[in-house]
């Protein structure tokens, strides 16, 4: 598990090796400059920071978007833009383009990475009203449904990857989830359709494929105003980190500069920050001594996310009831006091 600062504590072999692949990221930039890259996720708040940076970079980027252009939107890339704000800004940077379609959709997905090199999986589904996920109002084959978008949008990805000839890897964002019964995961389960059950399917479809992925394990994304001065850390091989908050600049980049190191290839990368002045300034040297998946990951755990999120459901709806007759018990209470004080 990759996380310290490495000048002191490295070894001869550690430091031969780093320097290689650094001198070979480096070599490797001007090759990354004339790739194309495909991405899915494209207005989120994660796919807009890494579609800035591969343009500002010169790479050339097609973009999945699930509607048409508005030529009337103003453009705009603020925090609180519309959707099709941040479409119409990011379609009129350098070297970007857009391609209408969905992740769903497997002929959306051939036609996105047609000439990439490599293709970012961004995407994730939309947050689902909290009755919708809690009762399972929504099936598991709507679009909409996180089977849909965090899983089998993966296996489109994947069967379009295998039939070009030349995009070679994907790069999947997901998050922690192989403990079906931690609280933050039953309850991201219980209110957005599985969702964390089907992050891990997905990354088992990437696993078993024979595709070169990287799979990207990030803290809790959204907010900016975090130390950001040496606090980068990694864990290989799905290793096990604290959950911290990171940016969304920081994911992008570590998105972006996985496709120069071959070494990440077949990795899963768990990325949190530490304790500020205890990390790396940037994800290079953490990146160079990354080391393809090696343990056994488990086969399927949909169904004991499911188990856990009924369970869940169980306890809630539980302590609900306790709650409602609590409140039907001071209502009576006090009815019977007004009644009283009244009839006198």
């Amino acid at each position: 598990n990759h996380h310290r600062p490495f000048p002191t504590t490295m070894t001869i072999t550690k430091s031969t090796r780093y320097l290689i692949l650094a001198a070979t990221a480096t070599a490797s930039l001007s090759v990354c400059y004339a790739m194309k890259v495909a991405v899915t996720g494209t207005t989120g708040r994660l796919g807009r920071q890494a579609i800035q940076l591969l343009s500002s970079n010169g790479v050339q980027t097609r973009c999945l978007l699930r509607h048409p252009i508005d030529a009337s939107i103003y453009p705009s890339i603020e925090k609180d833009a519309s959707s099709s704000q941040v479409a119409s800004y990011l379609s009129k940077l350098r070297g970007v383009s857009m391609v209408e379609g969905d992740a769903t959709n497997a002929a959306s997905c051939k036609e996105l990475i047609e000439g990439c090199d490599a293709v970012l999986s961004l995407h994730g589904p939309v947050r689902p009203p909290p009755l919708q996920s809690l009762f399972c109002l929504l099936p598991e084959s709507d679009p909409k449904h996180s089977r849909s978008v965090n899983y089998l949008a993966v296996q489109n990805l994947i069967d379009a990857v295998k039939d070009s000839e030349t995009c070679k890897r994907i790069v999947r964002v997901t998050g922690k989830g192989e403990s079906p019964t931690q609280i933050f995961t039953v309850l991201i389960n219980m209110l957005g359709n599985m969702a964390k059950a089907w992050n891990y399917e997905g990354e088992q479809l990437l696993r078993t494929s024979g595709v070169d992925y990287t799979i990207v394990r990030p803290g809790v994304m959204g907010k900016d105003d975090i130390p950001t001065n040496k606090v980068l850390a990694l864990a290989d091989n799905g290793g096990d980190l604290k959950v911290t908050p990171v940016t969304h600049s920081q994911i992008a980049s570590l998105c972006v500069k996985c496709l120069l190191y071959p070494n990440a290839a077949k990795s899963t990368l768990t990325a949190m920050n530490v304790e500020e002045g205890t990390g790396e300034e940037s994800y290079g040297p953490l990146l160079a001594e990354v080391e393809s998946d090696t343990r056994d990951f488990p086969t399927s755990l949909v169904s004991e996310h499911k188990k856990a999120a009924r369970n869940g459901a169980a306890i809630l709806a539980a302590v609900m009831a306790v709650l409602l007759s609590g409140t039907v018990a001071v209502v009576k209470f006090f009815g019977g006091v007004v009644i009283g004080l009244a009839s006198r």
